[in-house]
This record gives structure tokens, sequence and C-alpha cells, in this order.
């Protein structure tokens, strides 16, 4: 162990002192543009603040924020976007976590597969546990699809260890709330598609009314939760914000809500309406759909929140203004999450998802996922804005990436959603056949669309998949409405296998270093919050 030690000590003093020396001696061998040039500037501003920073992995709060999809490439075309929004060349700009101090890779692989999904992935994230793609809170060892096989197989979760320590806890996401990626937070499910109890088939397969439907475990997450473990005492979910409606209402067009799209906007098929439900088992706390009911939440007097603001999924960020009943961003989402956690003098656990990258990928358009990722930045500046960074440890990441490219050779402040303009051009790039082509592709999904100024990314399902070069000699790529081509045609785009992102700043952020297993999340949350061994 003094081995050890003294390595580390040696490991630490080599470290300073070469820092100390990229900061002072070199200085008489840099010429004065490298020391003047902001990027130098910016880097040893960085090892500075590294050098700096606190070494406690102690915090009172954690957030996570899970950008669903956000793979590496869609890191760098967001970041562009951003820029070029704002008049910049973009290239040089950052999202607001990409500033943090440490950062690594993550590896996403499933159990059961390379590829992995939402559900599998943030299982992992949740209970430091690997498990199989399209099932929630369970371990390996369940059949997916077998309701018997959930008892005995059910892991216990960071938001879980958070409530039973006496914390605040939160989950907010731009898609249902029964979601895969939110879902994981709190449900133990066989299959991630069972989010009401119409979607079980029970009449087909009657060992599934052995289990409970996953907006039901929400709604009964505190009973559930003292069930499990013996002389526990919870108090449940403080702050729920998301879509989803439908899952919680009973199939019946008298539970309407006014902002219903379908004919009958509950899917219910066991009559129970769970929002009253809700409201019933915490007569506390508020119960909201719009956007005039969120403005109205007082942050300091609201005991718990249950917010369920559309039918489905939340608008895409682009699409937002087109809410019937509006609804909030995910950044005042998440500034009102935290203003209501933060009554709690023993701290909070806070779940952010930004779900509709993922959707807006799925969907081909580039422009979709881009401006829901820029608007994850927001948030996380949101949550920055508003801790206390010796206090909290905010963590950033994806679940999983997208066969999303970023290709040809444009030149620098090229339109990162435009053609493809080559260093010196003033024309667009062609390929063999005397076609232009984008920066931006997929290469698989519903291919190419041209939808002009439509902003709902979803339009694309309307029309067969079409694969191959289209002639885009003519046509504004930059637009909302634009889809990027693809090679293979299928129903939806695919996930991708590679390494994703994590950011890390607060208290334990220096752990995350490297090439890391994305269960490791967990243990950076409980090494944070201190909540395995209660």
């Amino acid at each position: 162990m003094n081995m050890l030690k003294q390595g580390l000590s040696v490991v630490i003093a080599s470290i300073l002192s070469s820092a100390t020396y990229a900061g002072s001696a070199t200085a008489a061998t840099m010429t004065d543009t490298q020391l003047n040039n902001a990027w130098y500037k910016d880097g040893q501003a960085t090892i500075t603040e590294k050098l700096q920073q606190s070494r406690s992995t102690r915090a009172k709060n954690v957030i996570l924020f899970v950008g669903d999809g956000m793979g590496i490439s869609t890191l760098t075309a967001a970041r562009i976007l951003k820029g070029q929004l704002a008049g910049n060349s973009g290239e040089e700009g950052y999202l607001s976590f990409e500033t943090f101090p440490y950062s690594a890779l993550v590896k996403t692989y499933n159990v059961d597969a390379q590829t992995p999904d939402s559900a599998g992935t943030m299982t992992a994230m949740m209970s430091g546990l690997k498990s199989d793609a399209g099932v929630l809170g369970v371990d390996e060892d369940v059949v997916r699809g077998t309701c018997a096989s959930v008892k005995g197989n059910e892991v216990v979760t960071a938001l879980e260890l958070a409530e039973i320590k006496g914390l605040s806890t939160g989950v907010l996401s731009t898609a249902r709330i029964t979601h895969a990626t939110p879902a994981a937070t709190y449900a133990k499910s066989a299959d991630r598609n069972w989010e009401d109890i119409s979607d079980m088939d029970i009449d087909n397969n009657a060992e599934r009314a052995d289990c409970e439907d996953i907006a039901s475990q929400l709604v009964n997450f505190e009973k559930n939760l003292e069930q499990r473990y013996t002389g526990v005492d919870v108090d449940g979910i403080d702050v729920v914000m998301g879509g989803g409606r439908r899952h919680f209402l009973p199939k019946d067009a008298a539970f309407n809500s006014v902002d219903a799209v379908s004919a009958i906007e509950g899917d219910r098929t066991d009559g129970r309406d769970l929002t009253a439900e809700w409201s019933a088992m915490y007569p506390n706390g508020q119960y909201v759909i719009d956007q005039t009911g969120f403005d109205a939440i007082d942050t300091e007097s609201t005991e718990r929140v249950f917010a369920l603001f559309n039918e489905s999924h939340m608008q895409y960020e682009a699409d937002r203004a087109n809410d019937i009943a509006g609804e909030p961003s995910l950044s005042q989402m998440t500034e009102k999450a935290i203003k209501i956690l933060d009554n709690n003098p023993k701290g909070y656990f806070l779940t952010v998802e930004s779900g509709r990258i993922d959707h807006g990928h799925h969907a081909g358009s580039a422009s979709t996922a881009l401006n829901d990722a820029i608007e994850f930045s927001n948030a996380v500046q949101a949550a920055l804005d508003a801790t206390n960074d010796e206090e909290t440890l905010i963590i950033v990441t994806a679940d999983h990436s997208h066969v999303f490219t970023i290709a040809g050779y444009p030149k620098r402040g090229n339109p990162i959603l435009g053609k493809v303009v080559g260093i010196g051009a003033t024309e667009p790039s062609e390929d063999s056949a005397g076609n232009p082509y984008t920066t931006l592709g997929y290469s698989n999904g519903l291919g190419f669309r041209d939808l002009g100024a439509e902003t709902d990314g979803d339009a694309s399902y309307a029309a067969e998949a079409v694969a191959g070069r289209q002639d885009i000699t003519a046509i504004d790529t930059t637009t909302s409405g634009y889809h990027q081509e693809v090679t293979v045609p299928l129903s939806s785009e695919t996930h991708a296998g590679e390494d994703v992102a994590i950011h890390t700043s607060g208290p334990g952020a220096q752990l995350v270093q490297g090439t890391v297993e994305q269960s490791v999340v967990f243990h950076l949350i409980n090494r944070a919050l201190g909540l395995v061994g209660q």
C-alpha cells in the first residue's frame, strides 16, 4: 500500500510539474501567435481549472442528464449548429457541458446485444448492473416477455436508494414518462413495452396478470418500494414531468384532457384513472397538464408535482410552439424541478432525459434531433445556473448512439445542415454522378424527404422509405423539413453501437476518465451520495 501511495505521489507531482512548466517556462520558446491564441489560452485555463478542482467525492445533490441517442456525431453537429444559429462559423463553440473539466468514453452494449436499446442501457446506469435489451430494472436472468421471471431478479436503482436515504427525487423527460429511459429509474418489467395494461395482452398471456404495468408502478412507487424492503419508509417521487397521459387514463372519452389528440385519449382497459389515484394518494401534490398549470407552480410551497403534458411524447423543441395547450421546454422543467427539490435540506437526486433527440434520429431528421440536443444543452446550463458546483455533481451522458454521420470535406463554417462546399469553393461538391450531397447523413432509415418548413420530424413516417441518391440540386437542405438520404431503407433509423461520451462537474467529477462501462454511472452516483450500505 505504501508503494502504491508513493507511486501516486510521483504521478501527481509529475502532472503538477508538467502543468507549471507548460504555463510558464515554455513561454520563452512559444511564439507570440501561440501565446495570444484563444485556443492556447483556453487549453491552459482548462489545465489550471483541473488542478484547482476539489478532490472531494461526496455531494449533497446529483443530477443525471441523459441525451437519448446523443452520440458523438450528434454532439459535434449540435455544437456547430448552435454556433451557426448565433451567427458564428460554429466549429469553435461548445455545448454547455462540453466545458466540464472531466469526460470519458462509455461502452454501451447490453448483455445480449452489441448495439443496445434504451431499457438495458438505462438499467445499467441506474443499477450498476448490465442487463438485457428491452427489460427494465431487472438483471440478465429475466426472460423478456415472461412475467414470472421478474420475481427475484429485480435490481435496486439509484433513485430508490436516494428515496430510502431521505433525499428528494425527480424524473423528467420529453418522452412519455413510462418510456424506457425514465421508466428504468422506478419500474421492474420483463418488457419495456408494458407501459399500461392494454400493452400486456393478458387475454392471450394469462401469466402476465401477475405483473404490474409501468404506469401503475409509477403511481404505486412508494407502496411497492416499502413492500420490497422490510422496514423502509419513503415518501415517493417528488417531481415527475413528461408526456404519456394515455397510459394513465381509462379508454373512455369521458376522461379526455382538453388537448387530447385522439378521439379517445386513454389506453387503459382496466378502467383505472391513475391521475386521480395519484391525487388521492398525495392531496398536497399538484397534477399539471399544460403550460398554464406549470407556470402556476409555486416552487417554495409545492411539495410534489405530477405533470403529464401530452397524450404521448412531448413535442419536439422545434414544434413546441404548435402544442394545443402549451408545454414547457426541457430547460424550464429542469429549473423548476431543482427549485422544488432543493427545499429538502438533505439533498436530492434528479434524472433529466431529452428523449426526443433519439426520436428525431429515428425519423431521419437531423434538424429535429439537433435542435432537441441544443435545448438539452440549455437544460444543463439551467442546472448549472441553479446549483452550487461545490455540493452538486452533474453527470451528462447518453444511453446510445445513432447511425448518424458527418462526412465529405466541407469548408470551415459551411452550414452543417447544408450541402458540402469544399475549401476555397463556392459551389457544392459533387459525387461521381455529378450530384451534390449533404454533410449529414444516415446509413439506414426512412431516407430522403423534402417537407419544407415542417417542424414535426415524425411527418416522415407518412411515406415509405426512400433509399439511395436523389437530385437535391434545387432543394434547400437547411430547412426543418428536410430529411437526409440513406443507404439502407428501413421503417425507422436504428441505434448505433459505438461508445458515447460522459461529462462531469462537481464533487466526484474527477473519477470520470478513460473508457468505462455504462454501469459505472451508478457507482459515480452512489459514491457521491453514499447510497449503498444504508
